[in-house]
């Protein structure tokens, strides 16, 4: 739920109406996402790294 908190923030504001433009902005969001925000996402929501 973390991670989508800032999506879900930014596509309120965007309003868009069209499925076309909802994916299109989709996509810019989740290019805005740095790695360690999804590092602390998957830390958080007790996904563990499995290192051999």
């Amino acid at each position: 739920e973390q991670a989508f908190a800032k999506i879900k923030h930014w596509m309120r504001q965007a309003q868009k109406r069209t499925v076309e433009d909802t994916w299109r902005h989709i996509g810019h969001l989740v290019e805005t996402i740095e790695p360690g925000e999804c590092k602390n996402y998957f830390a958080n929501a007790g996904y563990a790294s499995i290192k051999t």
